[in-house]
Order: C-alpha cells, then structure tokens, then sequence
C-alpha cells in the first residue's frame, strides 16, 4: 500500500483559455456566433489567436477547474493530462502548477498542438467560445502516471474525455490502478450529449469502476433512459458507492445505499456566469470526501464553492474558499 501524498489526482482535458475583450463588430468581421461554443481545426485556432487582442491566458478545462477549487481549499491536487512542447503547453504548466497543482505529464514532441478555447469577451460580458482540442484528445494508456494514481485517495474522471478509444483505455487503466491501490474513483459524466453518445461504456464505466459519481439531472436521466430525477435516483444507487447530483437552483442531491441528502444553493445576489458550477461543486465535495466528512457537509461545501463561482466572470474561484468554508467545517 502505498502513502497517500495526494488527496485528489484529475484526469482531463488540458486546454488552455485564452480570453480577449472585443467589440460586436470583431464577432462579425470574423464570422463568430455571439455566446456560441464552436469546435475548430489547428488553421483556424491559429487565424482567430492571431486576430485576437490582448488577453489572458490561463489553464483550464473541466477537471483542471475542479483541482483548481481543490488546491484553492488547501487540498493537495494532481493533474494529468496531454498537451505539446509548445507556447501554450508551457502556459498550462506553468499556470496549474502556480495555483498550488502538481502537473508532471511530459509534453508531446509530436502530433496536435496544445489545446485552447479562445474566448471572445463582449462588452455585455458575453462570452463566444472557439475551441480547438488538440493535444489533449491523444490522452491513452501510456500518458497515466501509475505512481501518483496509487499516492492519490481518489482519482477523478472528466466525462468529457470519453469520446476516443485511448481514453476510454486510459481511464480504465487508472481506475484499475486505483482500486487495486485501496483507493476510489470518481467520474463527473460532464455533458448530456456525451452520455448519449456512449451510453452503454458509460454504464459499464460507472457500474464496475465507479465509486462516486457527479452528474446534474439531464446527464443522470440520459445515463439511465429514464422520464424522471425521482427514477434515475433510484437507478443510480444500486451502482455507485455515492452519486452527488446537481439541479441547478434546486440545489444537489447527495446519495449512498442507506443515505440520501437534499443540499439547497448557495444564495447568489446575481449569477453572472455559470460557467465552472459543476466543476467547483466536485471541489467542494471531492475536498470534504478525502478529509473524511459526511456526505451532507460534502454537499455543503460543493454548493458553496459553485455559488462562489456563478456570482463572477470564469470559472475559477475569485474569492477565499478557505474562509467561505470553513463555518460549514
């Protein structure tokens, strides 16, 4: 048994945001659909990043968010994920790394380049989104780091990842890693389309490799076909050790075989932008599940964490998780 130097390991998609102030007319001058998330080639990722203003350029993707809220806590997070020996590669490392995340993949010398999403911010605060995935959908068996998977109490899965057969390898390797280790997996099933797509390996994933497991209502009803929230609780308990799943101004509800809790939302004065409230809830939860609290506080804290994160601009926590928490703790 190795020592647990690491309280949550995420494995995702390394993309790095790049955000840019512009005006209505540079949306139209470059064919770009106002508040729209379009995927894009290498060419164009290259054309839109060299017509792009001044901007800031940061790591993020899904999981990168939830380790980043993690770290934020004062929890110790890892990272893996793919990127190349490039600009934005060197970007994503340096970032994670300074918000306190320990990042050792070795970037690509071959194949994409890194990934980005390149954000056009509009005076109105709305956000269009360009995002070109690259390096990071190479992800495969060879890319998981088996030593930190066994240091880690938990190894945490972006659904996002799903789509190609090196990934799906990758993530049963390290989920087998783990539980052969002692230690869980966890998986947030990221997007309803996803579930869809992969519905029956998603089954199979969750029912066999699966210890918790996030999802919001319209993922968790997709996952099990079902017309109702009421169904696909009753579902998804039979599987999973613990399923925290969210409903947006409904709050979340946190289940276990013989438990079931209902977490109200965090009171916001304004949502500003909801982007990252699922990502920062798994913080927040994730974060009191390694320190051993109960299921109830671990949803109180993953409800604060992403009313933190939809009462700002990003999604990355602006404010003092520590501080916020720590009445609930």
């Amino acid at each position: 048994m190795h020592d647990t130097k690491v309280d949550v390991v995420g494995i995702g998609n390394a993309i790095v945001d790049v955000l840019a102030n512009c005006k209505e007319e540079d949306l139209a001058r470059l064919n770009l659909v106002k508040n729209s998330m379009t995927l894009i080639d290498a060419d164009t990722a290259d054309s839109l990043y060299e017509q792009m203003g001044p901007g800031l350029e940061m790591s993020g993707g899904s999981a990168g968010n939830t380790m980043a809220g993690i770290a934020a806590l004062g929890g110790k997070g890892a990272y893996i994920g793919k990127i190349r020996d490039d600009q934005l590669g060197q970007v994503f490392s340096h970032d994670i790394r300074a918000i306190g995340v320990t990042f050792n993949s070795t970037p690509a010398t071959e194949g994409s380049p890194t990934a980005r999403c390149l954000i056009f911010v509009t005076p109105d605060g709305h956000r269009t989104m360009n995002t070109f995935l690259g390096a990071c959908t190479e992800l495969g068996p060879e890319d998981i780091d088996e030593d930190l998977i066994k240091s880690a109490k938990l190894t945490y899965l972006e659904g996002y990842l799903w789509d190609r057969p090196e990934a799906k390898e990758a993530f049963i390797k390290a989920a087998k890693v783990a539980h052969e280790a002692g230690r869980q997996v966890s998986i947030s099933l990221s997007d309803a389309f996803c579930v869809d797509r992969h519905r029956e390996s998603f089954r199979d994933l969750v029912h066999h490799h699966i210890d918790v497991l996030f999802a919001n209502e319209d993922e968790i009803k997709s996952l099990y076909e079902v017309e109702t929230f009421e169904e696909a609780l009753a579902e998804v308990r039979k599987h999973c050790k613990v399923a925290a799943l969210t409903r947006s101004e409904k709050g979340a509800v946190i289940v276990s075989d013989d438990e079931l809790y209902e977490i109200s939302a965090e009171p916001v004065a304004r949502v500003v932008d909801t982007t990252g409230a699922g990502d920062l809830f798994a913080s927040g939860f994730l974060y009191g599940y390694t320190k051993g609290h109960d299921l109830a506080t671990c949803g109180q804290l993953g409800a604060i964490c992403a009313g933190e994160v939809i009462s700002h601009m990003g999604a990355r926590p602006v404010a003092d998780l520590k501080e916020l928490v720590e009445k609930a703790v």
